[in-house]
């Protein structure tokens, strides 16, 4: 399996289970790696450890539902894989500098991070191969 392959099979892994409990340990088991090895060859594709991807993504899917849904947002909470409101809602405030109930009355959804792609990796690939030679 080439990188671009593995590091697409585990965001497919990763966005497959933003609302279950996961971790790096977990995923490099899954994987056959070290925890190590697996965290170093993804920031270095992706830009951020799998463990900032991860809350990133469920930050972001969070966001989206404050902003489209009326649902509770405790169930976003949960739904999200926090154990509770106020853990989510501390998460949600550091990154957005706005509590869940600001962000839902403001009505604009902002992302974090997108889903990353098999696009977004070429590139990555492409711009990591190439900056030896940037002067």
């Amino acid at each position: 399996m080439d990188m671009k392959d593995l590091i697409l099979e585990i965001i497919e892994h990763i966005e497959s289970n933003l609302g279950q409990e996961m971790n790096l340990d977990t995923i490099a088991d899954k994987f056959g790696y070290s925890k190590f090895h697996l965290n170093r060859i993804f920031c270095e594709n992706v830009g951020v450890t799998i463990y900032k991807y991860i809350q990133f993504r469920r930050l972001s899917v969070a966001a989206e539902k404050l902003v489209t849904t009326g649902k509770p947002i405790v169930e976003i909470a949960y739904d999200a894989g926090y154990q509770s409101q106020q853990a989510f809602s501390i998460a949600f405030r550091q990154f957005y500098s706005y509590t869940p109930l600001q962000y839902r009355r403001m009505e604009v959804f902002i992302p974090l991070l997108k889903r990353f792609t098999a696009q977004n990796i070429m590139i990555s690939l492409y711009a990591n191969i190439n900056m030896p030679f940037a002067a």
